[in-house]
């Protein structure tokens, strides 16, 4: 094992288990390392025979702070864990919880940021955000960094969508998931119940990971699995980014119509193509531009378009941000618009589907770069005030289970996100900020106090 990493000590004390939490408030940082469970250990029979309370082992051990931060000194790795607290103060971040399976060879980072919004929910998960699967040979610093900023959007994104669970997320260091492993699988399980997270399978992890989540009794806290009550959860995220992209025009020409209105969409998965299909659906007369790395996929989008009369046409990946269009909308990987890119821009609006659009390593960054795209004369508000309609999706199944409705969540959607982007877009334009400093400051105040 790579010895900068918080796994290291845990593989050489024989423990299973480091928790990193952070009080922002009082500034208190507390450690704790521990032995929580035996190596031989079937967690295959996880919520069956036992659960997240019962005693997985007769010889626990336990390190205190004192004791923990010793641990790491001994290994000359304190100032790689001095980094990681760190980056617990800058988010104010509630901590990491790590567990360490050695025979699976799993390094399991818990993520949570906040969990105010989740406090008097009575639901068991006070927080819920996506779990992540990476590499062996990635960077733990980068994936911690990572999963850190993603935990904190989530926060902020069931802000945005007006739900009550706090927000986190799972990264976990593993080779590809075989869904028949009903071992990996159950202690996939326990990890999320102990964290008491909801989530649902993100980069890295199949859909099916929910049904098998649920079907084997693991865990109640996964949603959106392809045999769920409520299908993809694509659909509904693009039409949530659509119908506030609405507001967006209203905002900037008074009105909602979009005929005639031209689009560039990057990124043809699950939620790009959908948002090209709302695009279709809803706008008079568009003309669209789409690409993406697979080229297939964007021969069968233009096709299947061009046959209902839609003026569609391909565009390289290299392009498709700076060409002259109305919206561009981006709906593939994040970290596309830096200091490269913002000035070759040629749209009145960017509004699409993409985790953090902006590439920066802090909220300060992010708002500096928003301010440099709005004095492009460009509306932008930040990703995740607007394309937070995935999240509801889990919630509603999360929340109603096997009773979830479709119905139900549409509605949802359709009360909620063009209401909080014209408010959203307003404020700031009283306040003399951008939309995205603004939905920072919403999200602040709430959690932290104005």
């Amino acid at each position: 094992m790579e010895k900068r990493s918080l796994f290291y000590p845990l593989e050489q004390e024989d423990l299973t288990t480091l928790r990193l939490q952070y009080d922002w408030k009082t500034g208190n940082v507390f450690l704790q390392a521990s032995k929580d469970w035996d190596p031989d250990l079937d967690w295959s029979k996880y919520n069956h025979d036992f659960y997240v309370e019962s005693i997985k082992t007769h010889n626990a051990k336990f390190l205190n702070d004192v004791e923990t931060r010793a641990m790491f000194e001994k290994y000359g790795l304190t100032d790689y864990l001095e980094e990681v607290i760190d980056l617990l103060r800058q988010g104010k971040h509630f901590g990491i919880d790590c567990f360490y399976h050695k025979g699976f060879d799993i390094k399991y980072l818990g993520n949570m940021h906040n969990r105010k919004r989740g406090i008097n929910n009575t639901r068991h998960g006070v927080m819920k955000g996506g779990i992540r699967r990476h590499e062996k040979d990635e960077n733990e610093l980068d994936i911690i960094i990572d999963g850190l900023n993603l935990g904190r959007a989530m926060s902020f994104k069931n802000i945005a969508g007006e739900l009550p669970v706090g927000g986190c997320k799972s990264c976990v260091i593993m080779d590809e998931l075989d869904l028949t492993d009903m071992n990996v699988c159950g202690f996939l399980g326990f990890c999320l119940d102990e964290i008491r997270c909801s989530t649902g399978p993100d980069m890295g992890f199949p859909p099916a990971m929910t049904d098998v989540m649920k079907e084997n009794g693991f865990s109640v806290q996964y949603t959106c699995g392809p045999r769920g009550p409520l299908g993809s959860s694509g659909p509904p995220t693009a039409y949530g980014v659509f119908i506030s992209l609405e507001q967006a025009v209203r905002f900037l020409n008074g009105s909602e119509d979009m005929t005639g209105m031209s689009f560039a969409v990057q990124g043809l998965g699950e939620v790009g193509a959908a948002m090209v299909g709302c695009i279709a659906k809803f706008v008079k007369n568009p003309k669209i531009y789409v690409a993406d790395i697979n080229q297939q996929r964007v021969d069968e989008i233009v096709a299947k378009y061009k046959e209902q009369g839609i003026d569609i046409s391909p565009a390289s990946t290299d392009e498709i941000l700076y060409l002259d269009v109305d919206v561009v909308s981006p709906c593939a990987m994040g970290a596309v618009l830096n200091e490269e890119s913002i000035p070759k821009l040629n749209c009145k609006i960017i509004w699409g589907s993409a985790n953090n659009q902006i590439k920066a390593s802090s909220v300060e960054e992010e708002c500096r770069l928003a301010k440099v795209i709005a004095d492009r004369g460009i509306l932008f508000q930040t990703d995740w005030w607007h394309n937070t309609a995935g999240v509801m999706f889990g919630y509603e199944e999360y929340k109603y289970q096997k009773d979830a409705s479709l119905e139900r969540t549409y509605a949802d959607i359709k009360r909620v996100l063009p209401k909080n982007t014209w408010e959203n877009l307003n404020k700031a334009k009283e306040l003399g900020i951008t939309p995205t400093e603004s939905a920072y400051k919403t999200c602040n105040d709430e959690l932290y106090g104005a």
